[in-house]
């Protein structure tokens, strides 16, 4: 479907048994599919993964198959055959799009020939594009004017259509700047890391969508026990405040308990010019038919929860 196009209706949601331990696959095990794959495991399931080198799969110490979907065999990923649900995860590639998608009548036969119940595919609200700062839900026309979200997009559609004429789940999750532990404003200040350009562009925004990890989590184990295909949430937070307001706060929690570690240069220049633009992303609908209650329905929250992370840390470490 091109931009601009109103999206195709979902199946209505019908309510389902509880899940019991299950068997996900992670396409992606970046810092989303870790994140879900050490508390399934956690609670029973087997949770295979993918990652792209021999380094990252000893990094993430987990059941992890290289895979390069850009040049492996999907055959070669037995794991696809014996997940009950598929966990997406992985970013479109400029010039080359959703790179799964693109073996279409492999990746169909091998969902069909499976035991495949569930699949969501992780998104990004890029793909509303700018909406002058209204408030938009996930009946909005999408407009995405970037090349990434436009990929985006089309992965959604993609990953929509090849499941149509399955009997299983589909959901797309379309979330908001992701943070959390080790991924977040604290650790740039902390770590002194000069912000990259792509997040210097975001410093003129009044409104930004963000989530923390744990309520992507959340969002996705929800809808776990719910029948429905072709179904959109939005994944964000009660507050798109604007990263400048984000930094100072991160700045002010770091100056309370490490002053060593405070510093004016990590952030956003405070004197940045802000300007109207973008949009306000509603998640209403993950509330009202999922039944999400956010962990942290603000940053000030999620960034307070990762530094009392920090200091049970330090106290556990001086214990030792």
């Amino acid at each position: 479907m091109a931009p601009g196009i109103a999206p195709k209706p979902a199946v209505p949601i019908t309510a389902a048994q509880p899940k019991k331990p299950g068997h996900m696959l992670v396409l992606g095990t970046g810092f989303v599919g870790r994140y879900v794959s050490e508390r399934l495991l956690a609670q029973g399931w087997l949770v295979p993964g993918t990652c792209t080198s021999a380094a990252k799969k000893m990094e993430l110490g987990m059941n992890a198959s290289i895979f390069d979907a850009t040049r492996s065999n999907l055959a070669n990923l037995h794991a696809m055959q014996d997940a009950t649900h598929l966990l997406i995860s992985v970013p479109p590639i400029p010039g080359v799009g959703d790179p799964l998608l693109s073996s279409h009548a492999d990746l169909q036969r091998t969902l069909t020939d499976g035991n495949l119940q569930w699949l969501c595919y992780l998104s990004s609200t890029g793909v509303y594009g700018d909406c002058g700062g209204a408030w938009v839900d996930e009946d909005r026309v999408v407009n995405p004017n970037k090349e990434s979200s436009k990929l985006r997009y089309a992965a959604e559609e993609g990953w929509l259509d090849l499941v149509d004429d399955l009997d299983l789940s589909a959901f797309v999750r379309r979330l908001g700047g992701i943070y959390g532990p080790g991924r977040s404003a604290l650790d740039t200040i902390a770590k002194r890391k000069s912000l990259s350009r792509t997040q210097k562009l975001r410093e003129s925004k009044q409104y930004t969508a963000r989530i923390h990890v744990a309520d992507i989590y959340q969002a996705i184990l929800a809808s776990m026990g719910v029948r429905s295909a072709r179904k959109i949430y939005n994944v964000v937070d009660d507050d798109p405040a604007p990263r400048a307001e984000v930094f100072a706060f991160a700045q002010s929690l770091i100056e309370k308990r490490y002053p060593d570690l405070a510093t004016d240069s990590a952030g956003p220049d405070s004197q940045d010019r802000i300007i109207a633009g973008e949009k306000r992303v509603s998640n209403a609908r993950l509330k009202e038919e999922l039944g999400v209650r956010l962990v942290h329905p603000s940053y000030r929250s999620g960034l307070q929860s990762i530094l009392d992370s920090w200091l049970a840390e330090s106290t556990t470490s001086s214990k030792m």
